[in-house]
């Protein structure tokens, strides 16, 4: 039994689940509920919960029902999670780079493409599934191992740079602590379209969109869950239609930053998502302009301090539009 409100990353697959219903969740649609509340961190669409609905796989007090149905105050549901389960097999085939391995952590560089973790369907080529051949000991360390071994936090599938993984489960469970706190201090680098002003703060909450499909600014009309959110940045470079950015997110959001720069009018390059419709006439970009520069914390009294220079496709697109930071070296 856990209670309504926690996360994903808490739900083992493969076995029947149960929450019991609070007043604040009262009158509100079962498929909402669960995508915002139980499914947030986890990549399944509501189409997917629904289809989970629909099949029997979600019952209410015993009883089957519809993705519509309201929920109760002290309604007892249960999952039964089983249909879409990811089966996790080592790939020595999936590419990444390694910055630091001990005995607690593994720091990786990862390229952009490479998702970190598989979703409901059955991919093989993640992230994690080549951290499982090289690291077979993270298998049974996280929150959640049957699916995101070892993972402490996570980059977009577009976004490239330092991600730090646990090899224990004492390991995993501080670093965690320290993103909860806000005790990482991390940096991007993001090219945008146009330049915002030398530096500045974006203060502004953000929450799931009412079709589940991204992320969004809160307003006074947002219905679902509005969690606080704050990025600052620094403009480094730019060019007629491009900026280059420093970009510290003080707060761990899903798609933070990209959200974020799109809100002030200068969204990412290559932001597919969240880049206006305004952009859609520029030249074709061959990623997402976002890079994990580096990642800088205390682990049991020792400071670290994690970089990864900017990948060569990152690079170019920086000297061909005269964005390169003057006086850096650049990456062999």
């Amino acid at each position: 039994m856990f209670s309504q409100g926690i996360g994903s990353s808490s739900l083992p697959q493969g076995t029947m689940k149960e929450t019991v219903i609070f007043k604040k969740n009262a009158k509100q649609r079962i498929d909402k509920f669960l995508k915002e509340e139980i499914f947030l961190n986890m990549e399944m669409t509501r189409g997917e919960i629904i289809r989970q609905i629909k099949n029997g796989s979600v019952l209410v007090n015993k009883m089957p029902v519809k993705p519509s149905y309201l929920l109760k105050k002290n309604d007892e549901v249960e999952m039964d999670i089983t249909e879409g389960a990811v089966v996790l097999s080592p790939n020595k085939n999936v590419k990444f780079g390694i910055i630091f391995q001990d005995e607690n952590m593994i720091v990786v560089d990862k390229p952009a493409g490479l998702q970190v973790h598989p979703s409901t369907k059955n991919e093989s080529n993640t992230l994690v599934h080549g951290l499982l051949y090289k690291f077979p000991e993270i298998g049974n360390v996280g929150d959640a191992p049957e699916t995101r071994p070892g993972i402490v936090h996570r980059l977009d599938r577009g976004t490239s740079g330092v991600l730090i993984v646990a090899r224990n489960q004492k390991t995993f469970l501080s670093l965690k602590q320290k993103f909860k706190n806000r005790e990482m201090k991390k940096k991007y680098w993001a090219v945008t379209y146009g330049a915002p002003e030398k530096s500045g703060i974006i203060d502004a909450p953000l929450a799931r969109a009412a079709n589940y499909k991204k992320q969004i600014v809160a307003s006074g009309k947002t219905k679902t869950k509005i969690r606080a959110a704050v990025t600052e940045f620094i403009t480094l470079e730019k060019s007629e239609k491009y900026a280059l950015l420093e970009v510290s997110p003080r707060t761990g959001r899903t798609h933070q930053i990209r959200v974020h720069l799109t809100s002030i009018g200068h969204p990412i390059v290559g932001d597919e998502k969240y880049a206006q419709k305004k952009f859609s006439n520029e030249e074709t970009a061959p990623r997402l302009f976002l890079h994990a520069l580096t990642l800088e914390f205390e682990h049991d009294g020792q400071k670290y301090k994690f970089a990864s220079p900017a990948p060569a496709d990152f690079q170019d697109f920086l000297e061909k539009n005269g964005l390169w930071p003057k006086g850096l070296t650049k990456r062999g």
